[in-house]
């Protein structure tokens, strides 16, 4: 008698469709949930047991965030959609506009995460020649709260 329900067993096979499926751009989550695949615990304990499916998954992520980069590419060269009114003017409907706007800033957030060095932002932290970074410690906050401590010390000492 055939085996009901989802997968358990680790192979190579199976391994190997995930992380080619989450390198072209799907999530754990949408893979996981079609039939003939693991459970998303089951993928996490293989990612703790399996050395070598934990880095073959951190390089598949990686290539999800280029895969996401190419989307936005793609998504920015769709021509918009256009809608006709009562009077037959057309003009770009401002929904697909915002939709459009959503799939792209959710993959430009999603590829930050999963490569930060290419696709995160970039802190730049400095000065030019003329005007260079300079960092001070003023004490003066310090040296006021140590003179107060001292003060309260005092006012207790002359009540006893």
């Amino acid at each position: 008698m055939a085996k009901m329900g989802r997968p358990s067993i680790y192979t190579d096979e199976l391994a190997a469709k995930i992380l080619s499926r989450i390198s072209n751009g799907e999530s754990l989550r949408s893979i996981t949930m079609e039939p003939g695949m693991p459970n998303p615990d089951t993928v996490y304990v293989w990612l703790l047991k399996k050395p070598d499916f934990a880095d073959n998954y951190t390089r598949a992520r990686e290539e999800q965030a280029d895969t996401l980069a190419d989307e936005i590419l793609a998504i920015a060269d769709e021509a918009p959609s256009e809608v006709v009114d009562e009077k037959g003017v057309s003009r770009t409907d401002s929904g697909w506009v915002s939709w459009q706007r959503n799939r792209v800033d959710a993959r430009k957030w999603v590829a930050s995460k999963l490569k930060p060095k290419k696709y995160g932002e970039a802190l730049k932290v400095g000065g030019d020649k003329d005007n260079p970074l300079a960092v001070t410690v003023g004490t003066e906050v310090f040296d006021s709260v140590l003179e107060n401590m001292a003060l309260q010390k005092q006012l207790q000492k002359s009540k006893k």
